[in-house]
């Protein structure tokens, strides 16, 4: 068994993780009306919401699933002809190393001939970030092999303001709480335009997640956001992408 033991715990690549596959959806280009890229997301093995994956996640195979789930999402986004932008989330207090813990995407990558310039890796997590320095060498060593960087759940309990001054991230993702219903929400709406307007100030791009309805899609659009995603586009879709003519045929624009 290959295990490193540090500060972020034990982590051995030969553990047992919890099966899965993975759906991906399409992140869209507002001004291009086009499809941008897309998120590789856990599913459960019979198609099953993520939930069902990470509640099996723990101190000693959380690290194994991380890798496993970048490999996976690489392999399949190859396989499947995907030319646009790849995001694929990590969960970054499973990353004890950032020099090592990249080496098994850069193998797969290599092996499937997937350029690195294409995948965004998304720092996602549900609990508090243990050590904002330690997430800033991951970022570092990310960017340093060409790989753009994206905070996920902007606005969400843990991802705000705070993480967006200490992490020079590429993009952030408004969270979905955010978003749905911003036209019918002065207040969120005002919090989330002002949210936007920092972005834009930095050179950090938007993603809206969770665009549900045209109305949502309109505020975001007059705000200035470039990307978007969420069910009025597509949904997430297993082994299988969707496809700019598909999207257009839904009439969104």
């Amino acid at each position: 068994m290959t295990t490193s033991e540090g500060k972020y715990g034990a982590c051995a690549e030969d553990v047992a993780t919890p099966p899965f596959i993975m759906a991906f959806q399409p992140i869209v280009d507002v001004k291009a009306q086009r499809i941008y890229g897309y998120e590789a997301l856990v599913r459960g093995p019979e198609g099953q919401p993520a939930s069902s994956v990470l509640s099996q996640l723990n101190a000693e195979n959380r690290y194994a699933f991380d890798q496993a789930c970048r490999v996976k999402a690489i392999e399949q986004a190859a396989r499947l002809g995907l030319d646009r932008k790849l995001s694929i989330n990590f969960l970054p207090n499973a990353v004890y190393s950032p020099k090592a813990c990249i080496q098994a995407t850069l193998v797969a990558a290599n092996r499937v001939h997937f350029p690195l310039n294409l995948i965004t890796f998304e720092i996602t997590e549900d609990e508090r970030i243990r050590d904002t320095k330690h997430l800033q060498g991951i970022i570092s060593e990310y960017r340093s092999h060409g790989f753009r960087v994206a905070l996920d759940d902007f606005g969400s309990e843990y991802a705000g303001l705070n993480s967006l001054s200490a992490l020079h991230v590429d993009a952030i993702k408004l969270d979905i709480t955010l978003v749905r219903d911003i036209d019918r929400d002065a207040r969120r709406r005002t919090i989330t335009l002002g949210m936007i307007k920092v972005c834009q100030d930095l050179k950090i791009d938007v993603v809206a997640e969770g665009v549900e309805r045209p109305e949502e899609l309109a505020v975001l659009r007059a705000a200035g956001v470039p990307y978007v995603q969420g069910f009025l586009f597509a949904r997430p879709m297993v082994d299988s992408l969707v496809t700019d003519a598909e999207i257009s045929a839904r009439g969104v624009w």
